[in-house]
């Protein structure tokens, strides 16, 4: 039989993997199974238990993982991704998976395939190539692209990324951001149900979701102007938490106490993946700092205000719209993206991530490669120089 197990370890992730998992699973027999492995976040009750989301959705769960969360400092971030290979190390060296499957660029991840590269187990790598200069992420995809054997990004210029850090262009496929699967293919919400999960009547709305730029530390005066633009604003806004990255902590005790103070601003551990991309198809725009402001919001001809650096790089549509992480850039670049002009230019973008079709083309190539022998002893694919 061969084994494929997929790890998930954060809420975002999840909703990425969701359409890759349920094609797994649709095709398990008794010559093939689609193990999920979660860990991180996922099982802490400080970022709302998100393993409840999986449940939900009737995924089966094959081995919850718990590993540390802390992200204090930067010695509880070593401690998470050292308890990561730790843990994942025994679980890869016992069970024999013929592939690991990730997706992205979270520390605990680079700590799951360290520890499937340890065990001498192939990684199946979503996600590569991207490019986000304002977070450590960035230099964590690029290690992880490093120890995979098969990689699927999202769009062209990170399938040339890749291959550019000598990766062999035949196990490199563009196959699309499952996002935009989701998007397309998902079931969601009228804007009246979404609302009303939230405890809203009917009303404009903006969501947020703000991380902290681990390159250069986002200091808690940035944090404060956004809040402070928010509290001004003639309409709802709809608040997820940060991540567990460092300074997250500390960003979501100041969005607890912002959502106890003004009436308009509604904080959350997690919306949930069908919730959360209801609830942007019919928001008026959506701010902060996270990808999913890139690759999934141009798809659903929302303007995004995109905050800062932590996304400086990344492959963008006309829609999305930089600022700087002061209240006077932030607050203009809200009223652009509210104006008829930045809602116009959302309503006519185009999206580069993909037609829908992500997981259908990583589930067909991961299972064509699992029937053969892969060789881990990968040589370096060098450009030509013309």
């Amino acid at each position: 039989m061969k084994t494929i197990a997929v790890i998930t370890s954060t809420r975002a992730e999840y909703g990425l993997l969701y359409p890759v998992i349920s094609r797994f699973r649709a095709l398990e027999s008794e010559d093939f199974r689609c193990s999920l492995l979660v860990t991180g976040t996922h099982l802490s009750g400080r970022f709302g238990n998100t393993v409840d989301e999986i449940e939900k959705d009737g995924i089966r769960i094959d081995e919850r993982i718990v590993c540390s969360t802390g992200s204090a400092n930067e010695t509880d971030i070593a401690k998470n991704i050292s308890d990561t290979i730790e843990k994942f190390t025994a679980c890869f060296s016992q069970n024999k998976y013929d592939a690991v499957m990730v997706l992205g660029d979270r520390y605990e991840i680079l700590g799951v395939v360290i520890s499937a590269v340890v065990c001498r187990t192939p990684v199946f790598h979503i996600g590569g190539g991207d490019i986000s200069e304002g977070a450590i992420d960035d230099v964590i995809r690029h290690s992880i692209t490093k120890m995979s054997y098969l990689h699927f990004p999202s769009n062209g210029e990170s399938r040339q990324r890749i291959i550019q850090l000598g990766e062999d262009p035949e196990r490199v496929f563009n196959v699309g951001s499952t996002s935009i699967d989701n998007i397309l293919n998902e079931n969601l919400m009228t804007k009246e149900e979404a609302l009303e999960s939230v405890g809203l009547s009917d009303c404009d709305f903006i969501i947020c979701t703000y991380h902290p730029e681990t390159i250069d530390q986002t200091g808690m005066n940035e944090v404060k102007d956004l809040v402070g633009v928010f509290s001004g604003l003639p309409l709802e806004v709809i608040v997820t938490k940060s991540n567990s990255d460092l300074g997250g902590e500390e960003i979501n005790r100041y969005l607890d106490e912002a959502g106890k103070m003004y009436d308009n601003i509604q904080v959350y551990a997690s919306l949930g993946r069908i919730r959360y991309l209801s609830l942007m198809k019919y928001a008026k725009c959506v701010v902060g700092n996270s990808s999913s402001g890139i690759v999934e919001t141009p798809a659903m001809h929302i303007p995004t205000v995109n905050i800062g650096d932590r996304q400086r790089g990344r492959l963008r549509a006309s829609s999305v719209f930089d600022c700087r992480a002061d209240a006077e850039s932030i607050r203009d670049t809200i009223g652009f993206a509210l104006s008829e002009k930045g809602q116009k230019i959302a309503r006519e973008c185009d999206n580069p991530y993909g037609d829908g079709h992500a997981a259908e083309r990583i589930v067909e190539k991961s299972i064509s490669f699992l029937g053969k022998d892969i060789d881990l002893k990968k040589q370096f694919y060098n450009i030509s120089k013309e």
